[in-house]
């Protein structure tokens, strides 16, 4: 199969969806890997490295798209790549549908095979390609939640960890999964009293067993979620609905009761975001206060750390993206369950029941449309 790798688009976004490393796996097993030059740049790979491992380099990101029976991205196609897109071409990447109806009925359009890292299941029940970015995105996210709470941004100018004789930070983690692990594993070696609400007691039991005596968890509800909110200097918010947009636990009349200069990091803001007041933002201007809070929205965090991310990425994906190029898509889909949950738009149709539920839009089963 011919697969494409083409430079991201999207403002600072640094990763690309393959390393050399990666090529070369892809060239052992007979296909051609196509790279738009510059592609690798941002992460620290250079044309050369791409070219040595196997790759032809492309002159132009429309020279990838018309050629490349798969392309394989990091971020969502952006406004100036919806044309480059072909049906049945298979597209490879996140993208996070839920979170914006004009992408939805824009891929729907092109009747491309949509496949989307964030929506693939493993046979645990877990999303083995969100994993790696959620683990970059919560340990930036108390970074970024460090930085942000200096009087300079607005923030409380408050130290997460305190000092002798000086109380720590108190840090709200929304979210026991992937991201709300890194980011109390982050908080709480800084020293920060980190509380962990989430609707999963056992995942709650869990993090009582692996961690330090200043991680309390307690049961999501919206009692709970006052309280800590009012005494936060600091919240992390990561919940996800697989596909589907993420709830809105945060609301405008909420943040009354949270400390003028407390900082909100929502890493949901990929799959909509879990603050009435979230809304995306950029690595260039990452931050917006409302009503005296600081909210840090930025919805590719890990871009801004993009040799570590390709790294993690490349080695998530390319198990997934060597059965597509090996199989094909029809046969990749029905001989791994894994990859027919990261089927969302097929040939104009949706498949993907998220996808659907989030605008009211029509859904099939991808094994229906594979049928037809």
């Amino acid at each position: 199969m011919k697969v494409g790798v083409v430079k991201e688009v999207k403002a600072d976004e640094n990763r690309v969806a393959l390393t050399p490393a990666g090529v070369e796996a892809f060239c052992d097993r007979g296909h051609s890997i196509l790279v738009e030059a510059g592609a690798g740049e941002g992460s620290g790979f250079s044309n050369e490295e791409y070219a040595e491992a196997g790759a032809a380099i492309l002159g132009s990101a429309g020279e990838v798209w018309s050629t490349a029976e798969m392309v394989l991205k990091v971020k969502e196609p952006q406004m100036s790549e919806f044309g480059h897109i072909r049906e049945n071409q298979i597209v490879f990447t996140y993208f996070h549908f839920a979170a914006s109806e004009e992408l939805t009925r824009a891929i729907i359009e092109t009747k491309c095979i949509a496949i989307a890292y964030e929506t693939i299941v493993d046979n645990k029940g877990q999303l083995p390609l969100l994993t790696p970015m959620s683990e970059v995105a919560g340990r930036m996210a108390v970074q970024q939640g460090a930085k942000y709470l200096e009087k300079a941004h607005g923030g409380r100018g408050i130290l997460l960890g305190g000092v002798p004789g000086v109380p720590p930070a108190t840090v709200v983690v929304l979210g026991a999964g992937v991201v709300g692990m890194n980011a109390t594993k982050m908080a709480a070696g800084l020293g920060s009293l980190v509380y962990v609400l989430d609707v999963n007691l056992e995942r709650l039991r869990y993090y009582s067993d692996v961690m330090p005596s200043n991680v309390i968890t307690m049961m999501s509800n919206k009692a709970n979620l006052r309280k800590t909110l009012a005494d936060a200097d600091l919240v992390v918010s990561s919940v996800l609905i697989p596909g589907g947009k993420a709830p809105k636990l945060i609301t405008k009349e909420t943040l009354k009761i949270m400390k003028p200069g407390a900082v909100i990091v929502d890493v949901a803001i990929d799959q909509g975001g879990s603050t009435e007041t979230s809304r995306p933002t950029t690595h260039r201007d990452p931050i917006y206060t409302v009503d005296g809070i600081v909210h840090y929205c930025v919805t590719n965090m890990p871009g801004a750390m993009p040799m570590t991310s390709t790294m993690a990425l490349t080695n998530a994906t390319i198990r997934y993206a060597l059965e597509l190029a090996d199989k094909g898509f029809a046969a990749a889909i029905r001989q791994h369950k894994s990859i027919a949950m990261g089927a969302n738009i097929v040939r104009g149709t949706i498949t993907h029941h998220g996808v659907a539920e989030a605008f009211g839009l029509p859904y099939e089963p991808v094994y229906e449309v594979l049928k037809g």
